[in-house]
């Protein structure tokens, strides 16, 4: 995938959670911790590894394509025939983290797949806070 075409739209979700980024950071990339908030994975936090998520309606073809510890983890997300990329930025902040999550490349002709992202990253984003308040 070259970039994100013109004309595409973002499902983005922003949440202040009360926790320093290296907790979060554990959540986002550590495969076992994955796999509570998000899918089955094989993810591993190196630029250029391809992993996959798995889930019961399907699979996710996923390549990392940048990484800096406790700040921004991007990757390709690859699923029914939609080729996006998800960021994901860590902010530091007074009371713990500010993060956000952008998933971006939706064209117009994937509006059951937007719609199912925006419904889907609110459920995901639950699942995360529980994880990461949880800690070891």
């Amino acid at each position: 995938m070259n970039g994100i075409a013109a004309g595409t739209r973002s499902v983005i979700v922003e949440r202040d959670i009360p926790h320093p980024p290296e907790r979060i950071w554990r959540a986002l990339t550590e495969p076992h911790l994955i796999e509570e908030w998000l899918m089955k994975n094989d993810f591993q936090p190196r630029v250029d590894h391809r992993f996959n998520l798995r889930g019961d309606w399907g699979a996710v073809d996923c390549k990392v394509l940048e990484i800096e510890s406790n700040r921004t983890l991007s990757y390709t997300w690859d699923a029914m025939g939609l080729e996006s990329v998800v960021t994901w930025t860590l902010t530091p902040t007074r009371t713990g983290t500010h993060l956000r999550m952008e998933q971006s490349g939706f064209r117009t002709d994937h509006e059951q797949a937007y719609q199912g992202a925006k419904f889907g990253w609110q459920k995901f984003f639950a699942n995360l806070e529980q994880v990461v308040a949880r800690g070891d």
